[in-house]
């Protein structure tokens, strides 16, 4: 599904990833965990396409990235990959179901089907009564379902979560790591997340310890 080799990145004089390899099969769930620097949120940032390396290869479903075009890279991101992140990145001035639909219009998927979809998706993650309503009418687990909705509504070929529970009480984290098992197991979803939470790393396929730039275990 993903494949890594060599993956290079300094920003300035300051070496991030010193040479990182990294293989993911498809419906398995990795967690990447290690100290604040050691380079995880830029792995994450690299592999989910938001940034490209100084070097090295990044092959998703056997296709190098580092070979499309600015615009190919875009459209491959917006289609094959879904992002979670700790702060939800919700449009306040639109309802849940309006947020999930936005990744599908982007797409150009009809707005009768990308409702239809993300519809079904809040109804799966039990916000059936929660779809017309905004961001600040919804608790922070909410807000956290929405934005896994957004990040599901095109079928992606990989999902990418940077702290996902970060911001959530323990209750609503759990809960959470729960939903990622499930989609995994229901659907044979693949998830690539870097956390500081050892209960969602107990829970991952595999976990990655990264450290000064590096994969060491």
């Amino acid at each position: 599904m993903l494949k890594a080799n060599s993956i290079h990145k300094s920003y300035g004089q300051l070496q991030i990833l010193k040479g990182v390899d990294l293989e993911v099969q498809q419906g398995e769930i990795v967690t990447i965990v290690g100290a604040s620097g050691a380079g995880k949120s830029s792995l994450l940032n690299i592999l989910g396409t938001l940034d490209r390396p100084d070097s090295g290869q990044l092959f998703i479903n056997n296709i190098e990235l580092s070979k499309l075009s600015n615009k190919n890279l875009s459209d491959f991101r917006n289609r094959e990959i879904g992002f979670i992140f700790q702060f939800h990145h919700l449009l306040a001035e639109f309802t849940a179901v309006e947020n999930v639909c936005i990744p599908a219009f982007i797409a150009g998927t009809s707005r009768s089907d990308a409702e239809r979809k993300a519809t079904e998706l809040l109804e799966l993650l039990g916000l059936k009564d929660r779809i017309n309503h905004k961001p600040n009418e919804l608790s922070g687990g909410e807000q956290q379902r929405v934005a896994v909705a957004r990040a599901l509504i095109n079928n992606p070929a990989l999902i990418f979560a940077d702290e996902p529970s970060g911001n959530l009480d323990s209750v609503n984290a759990l809960e959470l790591h729960e939903l990622f098992i499930k989609l995994r197991n229901d659907f044979n979803q693949t998830f690539v997340i870097v956390t500081h939470n050892e209960d969602l790393a107990n829970l991952s396929d595999r976990t990655v310890l990264m450290k000064d730039g590096l994969i060491v275990q």
